[in-house]
Formats: structure tokens, sequence, C-alpha cells
């Protein structure tokens, strides 16, 4: 397996053993039965094999969502055609919906139900869409409805994080975007048409949402807003991070869950080319520990006041997309990037 990882999904089985599902940018979807030694492709039957997004039910693994069309968009993305399901751990696919969504950044099981599942569709790279926006399903895929609707044609969903002890509450993120054939926008498309992206946050399971805005929650920053990522700590899901892109892009960080919120972290890695780099993962275990996938890998254990580099030009290729963090040994990480996978461990 080679090429650019877009996303990597994990369990760590009752037996002990690790099973990894990766997905590949334009190479389909690949499945470990030990830890990441051997990968065989397990999607190559499916009509496309760019993936965007993989996400495994947390009641029961041997369901594995995956999103089709690559979320990292440069000009070079290719597309895809929706949402696929399995329910015997990757064996067999069946289509389950949103097939003009053209790329999902991420799909995302509710812990409490199975049948509830977020999908975040970014959208069309070049043009407009009204296919766009964060969708939720309450049976298993059948249909799918608009959660949070782009309010306008060029603004869809990149990302969304759900509060594993309270699964009602939740936050997501709105992009503005659009690649043009000589130019690149992220955020509004000039003064009469500001941007609307935004981070979004919900207390009903999504069913309303509000948006986190710079008078009504101290400290985050003042729109204009480019492309954001936002992930909880599972452990102490009081504590939000997310990265905001703006004029003064930075990492902002809330220990009150998102009602306030403190700028931490504007280095070069945690700033550079958001719309290609912008995912954040917390240790399931420590809170003050997170890493931002960047050209390289960068790892803060002070809840984002700094970051050290730790992969991606160090010991490993560069463009790093995703990682994986083994829930009961936090010291075992994936990470994927442009040039494959890459397993760290103490």
């Amino acid at each position: 397996m080679s090429g650019r990882i877009s996303a990597i999904a994990g369990v760590k089985e009752p037996s002990g053993k690790i099973t990894l599902f990766v997905g590949a940018a334009s190479g389909g979807v690949w499945k470990s039965d030990d830890a990441g030694t051997r990968y065989r492709p397990v999607f190559d039957e499916q009509s496309v094999q760019s993936i965007g997004a993989i996400g495994l039910d947390p009641r029961n693994s041997k369901n594995v969502w995956v999103g089709t069309g690559e979320s990292w968009t440069r000009n070079s993305v290719s597309i895809g055609d929706g949402v696929y399901k399995s329910t015997d751990g990757g064996e067999t696919w069946t289509h389950a919906g949103l097939e003009k969504s053209e790329r999902v950044s991420q799909v995302v099981v509710s812990p409490k139900n199975s049948d509830t599942v977020f999908a975040c569709v970014p959208g069309a790279l070049w043009s407009d869409s009204p296919d766009r926006g964060l969708y939720k399903t309450i049976d298993g895929g059948k249909t799918w409805k608009q959660a949070i609707k782009a309010p306008n044609l060029s603004t869809g969903c990149t990302a969304i994080a759900i509060d594993p002890t309270n699964p009602d509450i939740m936050f997501a993120c709105l992009w503005d975007f659009r690649r043009k054939g000589w130019e690149y926008r992220s955020g509004g498309d000039g003064p009469d048409k500001p941007s609307a992206s935004g981070l979004f946050r919900s207390t009903d399971g999504g069913n309303t949402w509000a948006e986190i805005t710079t008078e009504g929650n101290k400290g985050f920053p003042k729109k204009p807003y480019g492309r954001l990522a936002v992930a909880i700590a599972p452990s102490n899901t009081k504590r939000v991070y997310a990265f905001v892109e703006s004029p003064d892009s930075a990492l902002f960080v809330s220990d009150d869950g998102g009602m306030t919120w403190d700028k931490r972290d504007k280095s070069n890695w945690m700033v550079w080319r958001p719309f290609y780099f912008a995912n954040l993962i917390v240790d399931p275990k420590n809170p003050d520990r997170v890493f931002k996938t960047d050209g390289a890998l960068i790892l803060s254990e002070d809840a984002g006041k700094s970051f050290a580099v730790v992969g991606g030009f160090v010991g490993a290729h560069g463009d790093v997309h995703d990682v994986w963090i083994d829930p009961t040994n936090p010291q075992t990480v994936f990470s994927g990037d442009d040039g494959g996978m890459w397993y760290s461990y103490n």
C-alpha cells in the first residue's frame, strides 16, 4: 500500500489485537488484522476508489462506514459517489446514499445508537452545489437529512466532534471555499459575499445548532474564517480544541465545553495550508496531549501551548493527514501521509 493516506480508523479487539482500516486518496480501503504488519484491499469491487473518511461504530466495530471522495482539496483530487456501509468488518459493502456529495470529509457513528450516523460533506470542488452540509441518518443510512444546511452554495461541512459521554453535545465546522482555474478561495468571495465558515455547537443531538461567535463566546477569534477543525478530549469532554483559519490563524482551546476560549499555538505547522491540513487528534487518556497533522506531524503535551515535530520529515514521509491512537495504550500511534502508513510505540 502506498500513495496519499486520507483516513485511518482502528479498534483494539477484545483479543488484544489491533484492526486498522486505511483509506487512500485514490486507492480504496485497506484492512490490517495484525496492527499494520500486513494490509489487504477490501474495497476494490466498488465503483469509486477515492476515499475521504472512515468511521467505525463504537458499539460494534464490524459496522464500518466509508465516505468517498477525498476531502483534502488539492486541484488533483478525485471524486466519490457517497457513503458505503459494511456490517461484516469490511468484507462486503452496500451503498448507503449521498451519491451527489462528491466528497465526504468525516463519518461519525453515535456512541448511543448504531443507526445514527453523521456525514460531513464539503461538496463540489469547482462549482456551486446544493448537496453540501452536515447530514444525519437515524435508520442506518436508508434515509438522510441535512442537520446543518449550508447557507450558500459554496459552503459545506468539514468536521464534526461528538462528546462520547453525552452524544447530544457535538461541534461541527462549516467551510466556505472554491477552487478556480488560477486561484483558490478559502472563505468568502469578497466584501459583498462574506465567509459563511464557522464553528457550531449542538446540545440536542444535532437537531438544532448555535454558532460559536466572538460576541457570545469570549476569546473566540473574529471573522472572516477559512477552514476550521475541531476535536473533543475523550478523557475530559469539557476540553475542546479548534483550529481556525483567519487573518490571525491559530489553535484555540476551551475548558468549559466551548463557552469561552483561549488562544494557543500559531506556529508554522499549525497554520500552514489549512485546505490541505486541518485535523486535530486528542490522546484518549490525556486531554493535554494533542496531535495536529500538517507537512510535519506535530504534538503538544501542554494543551496546545507549544508543539514539537514528531513525524513527517523526521524519520517519516511528510504531508500527514490522519492519526489513530490506541485507546488502551496511547503510546501506540499510527499516522498516514503521502508516503503510506507509519507506526510509533514505546
